[in-house]
């Protein structure tokens, strides 16, 4: 199955909710350039209020499922389900069962053509390790079926896919 996966993950704290950091972190990309590898692969890419909201990535050879990206103890887990049929690729994101709020009705299944792709977000908040507040995530899910040119994800999607809650 040739898939590309770009997993785009933003995490941030109520510093972050207003003014001037949250337009410095509503200002991060949600998608980027590939890296040169073939198909299929995993491309993670974290961006961290800690840190500024500087870009880290990388990049592991295999299907979703099959493999992680971690940049310390930040894993960008294959929270996704790929499978074939009849020529197309189903997607379905999985939730994280720690993430706040709560997702009784999830949206369905998106079925790719070939050289088609979707962008689906999906928003959490966790209590922190701490305790102390609210850490906040973005995670951004752009899934290719095919072989994509290096800047496909920085255009517009196939299909978009938003599950964003307020987070409060």
């Amino acid at each position: 199955m040739r898939v590309v996966v770009q997993w785009v993950r933003t995490t941030w704290t109520k510093r972050s909710r207003g003014a001037p950091g949250a337009s410095r972190r509503n200002a991060v990309p949600v998608g980027f350039r590939l890296p040169e590898d073939e198909p299929p692969f995993v491309h993670g890419v974290v961006m961290q209020e800690q840190d500024d909201f500087k870009v880290w990535e990388g990049t592991q050879s295999g299907l979703p499922g099959e493999v992680t990206v971690t940049r310390g103890r930040e894993r960008l887990e294959s929270g996704v389900e790929v499978r074939p049929i009849d020529g197309l690729v189903r997607v379905q994101l999985t939730v994280t069962p720690y993430g706040m709020p709560l997702r009784p009705n999830r949206a369905r299944a998106v079925s790719l053509a070939p050289d088609e792709w979707v962008r689906w977000q999906i928003n959490y908040r966790y209590p922190s390790h701490w305790g102390e507040e609210w850490v906040y995530r973005l995670d951004t899910l752009n899934l290719f079926h095919g072989t994509p040119e290096r800047d496909a994800f920085l255009g517009e999607p196939t299909y978009q896919v938003k599950e964003l809650e307020r987070l409060l």
